[in-house]
């Protein structure tokens, strides 16, 4: 782990005066999730009038940043996210937060590689441990390649946050150039919707693809979760984890002592994650547990390492789906509304895995403006980012079954998406793929 130097010992400072250390075209660093600071953001946004052209970069903002709330379009403050929550969307809508296409694995390689210095790195952590370290919580990702690069970086120190094993995953007293206090408001939740007769449609199939013993990596989103929950009624065993994101839904394996990582051939009884979202429960469970391991985005999703476990399941959403398998995930449109993430990425690490299967799930139908449409297209939405090509995806789930698109040729994978759509829409699918000569006449499979 490289260290960086501070200027001199760190002191604590007021986030009012941590905040006047910024200065007009800078550019910031809130980090991601529940690392990101909320006294030094307020106190910032209080000097909007006397600042402009000043670059926030973040990712998962799970509480309204007050700099883009006051703002008002007043190009003062510039914010940038490598991953939409549904605050980012909302300022992304209003003109006011822009996306940063990435693998989310590639992120600390990016800022030691690619990104000049951050200005001022502002980072929410633990409080100081008996090492000397903020622990960065559950929000490993990137932030030890943020420290060693940023020209300055302050530390906004919350009791709240629970205290997560992994390695890299803090900054030293010697790193920090100024202490904040933060306030004591409990880490923010993401909910957790009941998961509703399509996801459980769709987890069925999936749950009985998962043979005991199995690594997971389960993403965000209702469908991916109520996997978890069939597995819990299914009798699945011995499962291991190795994912990018630690959700509710492997908690509640965890718990039920599913998840024991015995037949993991990397990490061994470790459950390994890059950064948890979720309920209290959860960042409880997660807090000083030594089964637990939070290391950083480039070792959880960087596929030569998912590889390294056997029958790797990887277990992703997306929101359409055209006839030759490209699966687009982040976009509707050219309205941005998440991110690659590492979907990508636990795709190919799954498919790379020694008995490993990647599953891309949706519901086959969604309303837009009162009217039903279906999720599997003869085209994409003009404006939708392709997150998974064609040739990387394997299975794909609706309600209405699953294909396995590798080996398959285009007329194959057409048939065979065709089969899983609504039956609402399969024959003007079917017709659709006539007249584009992506299904010969008078061939069958």
């Amino acid at each position: 782990m490289a260290k960086r130097i501070a200027c001199a010992p760190a002191q604590t400072i007021s986030a009012e005066r941590a905040a006047a250390f910024v200065e007009s075209g800078m550019w910031l660093d809130y980090g991601f999730g529940l690392g990101q600071p909320d006294e030094f953001d307020l106190a910032l946004a209080k000097r909007k009038e006397e600042l402009e052209n000043v670059k926030i970069r973040s990712c998962l903002s799970m509480r309204p940043r007050a700099v883009a709330e006051v703002d008002g379009g007043s190009n003062r403050f510039f914010l940038f996210s490598w991953h939409f929550s549904g605050c980012d969307r909302q300022r992304h809508d209003a003109g006011r937060c822009h996306y940063l296409p990435i693998n989310l694995g590639e992120v600390p390689d990016y800022y030691r590689r690619f990104l000049p210095p951050v200005d001022i790195a502002i980072l929410k952590t633990c409080p100081m441990d008996e090492n000397g370290y903020f622990n960065f919580s559950a929000a490993n990702v990137w932030h030890r390649a943020l420290v060693e690069t940023a020209r300055m970086v302050i530390v906004e120190v919350s009791p709240a946050l629970p205290y997560v094993y992994g390695d890299e995953n803090g900054v030293h007293f010697s790193e920090v150039d100024y202490l904040v206090e933060g306030n004591h408001e409990p880490a923010p939740e993401l909910p957790n919707p009941q998961p509703t007769e399509i996801d459980r449609a769709v987890a069925r199939l999936i749950a009985g693809e998962i043979e005991d013993g199995a690594c997971l990596q389960i993403g965000i989103g209702g469908m991916p979760n109520a996997v978890c929950a069939l597995m819990l009624e299914s009798g699945v065993r011995d499962l291991g984890v190795h994912t990018e994101m630690l959700t509710n839904g492997i908690g509640d394996l965890y718990k039920a002592g599913r998840i024991t990582g015995t037949r993991k051939t990397l990490d061994r009884g470790k459950i390994v994650y890059t950064f948890s979202l979720g309920s209290s429960a959860l960042y409880d469970l997660a807090n000083r547990n030594s089964d637990l391991c939070c290391r950083q985005a480039d070792y959880t999703n960087s596929p030569h390492i998912i590889m390294q476990n056997d029958r790797v399941v990887s277990i992703n959403n997306t929101t359409q789906v055209d006839l030759q398998g490209q699966a687009a995930s982040e976009s509707d449109g050219h309205r941005h509304i998440s991110g690659t993430g590492g979907q990508l990425q636990f795709v190919r690490g799954a498919y790379a895995s020694k008995g490993g299967k990647s599953f891309i799930c949706l519901s086959s139908t969604y309303c837009k403006r009162g009217e039903r449409r279906s999720r599997i297209v003869l085209n994409l939405t003009p404006g939708n980012i392709v997150t998974t090509p064609r040739s990387d995806v394997m299975y794909v789930v609706t309600e209405y079954g699953m294909v396995n698109l590798k080996g398959k040729s285009v007329p194959e994978r057409a048939q065979g998406l065709i089969s899983i759509a609504h039956p609402d829409f399969r024959e003007d699918l079917e017709q659709q793929a006539y007249e584009h000569r992506l299904i010969p006449h008078g061939v069958s499979f």
